[in-house]
This record gives C-alpha cells, sequence and structure tokens, in this order.
C-alpha cells in the first residue's frame, strides 16, 4: 500500500492558486458575497494561511481583478486580416465570452465593489480600456488619432461597456443580436462624425471600401435603406 502526500506549494505558486480560487468564487457572486473563510475552504487551506499570503479580502480581489484584466484586455487582440467589420465581431464575442464567464465580478468592479476607488483598481480598469483603445486604432490603421476618432472610439468603448452590464441584468436580449448591435453602433458612430469632418469621413470611406456585402457594415446599411423607403 503507497500513501498519497500533499506537495507542498511554494509561495508563488500558492498565490496563484488563491487568485484563481477568488477569481472563480467572484465570477459567480459579488466580492461583497465572499468571505475569505469561503477562499479557505475552496483552496483547501486555514483562514490564517490566506492571510500570511495577503493582508485582506482587499489585496486579494485586487490581485484577481489584475488577472481578469489582463484576460479581458487580451480579447481585444485580433489578427489584422479581414474586413474591420467581421474583426470588430469576433472581438465583441470574446468580449462577451467574459462577461458570460465572469459576470457577478464584472457588475461588481463597473457598479461598485469592495476596491472601488482604490487607485489599483482605477487603473487596472484604464488599463483595460486602454488596450482596447490602441487595438481599435491599430484596425483603424490610424496612429495619431484626430479629436473625432478619439471620441468615436472611447465612446464605443464606453458604450460596450454600459451594454454588457444591461445584458447582465436579465439578459432579456439575445447576446449574439446585441455582439451586432454594437459592430453596427461602431459604424453609426464613425458615420456620424464622418458627416461633420472631412477626415473622418475619408477614414469612413477606406473602411467601407473594403467591406463586403454580406458584412455587418453593410447590413447596417442595407437596413437604414430599408426604413428610409
Amino acid at each position: 500500500m503507497t500513501t498519497g502526500v500533499r506537495r507542498r506549494m511554494g509561495v508563488e505558486e500558492r498565490r496563484q492558486q488563491l487568485i484563481g480560487v477568488a477569481l472563480e468564487l467572484f465570477s459567480r457572486r459579488s466580492p461583497d458575497e465572499v468571505s475569505i473563510d469561503e477562499i479557505a475552504s475552496a483552496a483547501g487551506i486555514s483562514r490564517p494561511l490566506v492571510y500570511h499570503y495577503f493582508p485582506g479580502k482587499l489585496s486579494l480581489y485586487e490581485a484577481a481583478l489584475k488577472r481578469a484584466s489582463d484576460d479581458l484586455a487580451a480579447r481585444f487582440a485580433e489578427p489584422h486580416d479581414g474586413p474591420l467589420g467581421a474583426r470588430l465581431l469576433r472581438v465583441m464575442r470574446r468580449f462577451f465570452d467574459f462577461v458570460d464567464e465572469h459576470g457577478p465580478g464584472f457588475s461588481a468592479l463597473m457598479r461598485g465593489g469592495p476596491a472601488v476607488g482604490s487607485s489599483t483598481t482605477n487603473a487596472l480598469i484604464d488599463s483595460v480600456r486602454q488596450a482596447a483603445y490602441v487595438q481599435i486604432l491599430s484596425h483603424l490603421g490610424v496612429a495619431d488619432p484626430p479629436a473625432r476618432l478619439e471620441l468615436v472610439v472611447r465612446s464605443w468603448i464606453s458604450l460596450a461597456e454600459s451594454t454588457a452590464l444591461i445584458w447582465l441584468d436579465g439578459r432579456r436580449i439575445p447576446r449574439a443580436e446585441l455582439e451586432v448591435q454594437l459592430v453596427h453602433d461602431f459604424a453609426a458612430l464613425t458615420a456620424v462624425s464622418a458627416a461633420q469632418d472631412a477626415e473622418m469621413a475619408a477614414l469612413m470611406r477606406r473602411i467601407a471600401r473594403d467591406e463586403p456585402a454580406d458584412g455587418p457594415f453593410a447590413q447596417l446599411a442595407g437596413r437604414l435603406l430599408a426604413l428610409a423607403t
């Protein structure tokens, strides 16, 4: 007969385990509702041992948030292949995958949670928004965006956040429809700005030139024309 021996984890390995356990619990319920005792039990260790690695729930929450924010930021990365509309649709699908997987934690972060207002939390949220902004500009092929384009891209990122939060509150609209709608929203914001500015108009023409007839941007144009007639 052999007896199993529990392997002792190193300091960093244990920290990463606790972050993963906390993130899983925060993904199912608001961080305010998760106790250190629950985290300790899920990790198979004692409450005092959790405090050995993290001074409190806030620091553990911030560490879990850092991992989640890195994950979310990475979902905006997309190869520069194919038309823009299709690329944005793939990004929105991955974005909603994250929202679906981390609903309560995502909602708590955006609406209010144990670390809201802290400099660490604010910096992490801003880093995700900035990563999304940089990625969108790279897809547009613009290194030094004019003021109107910056307004369009940052407004669209805020709209995606708000849409996800509203969707989580009851999920009354099919997720796939919202993913397409947000791509249409980007086109609509760009078109409105293009009507006011020659530089944005040139950008809009360049985007439209590469869009296929069955792409999301062309679908939006067709629906708007149908409404007009």
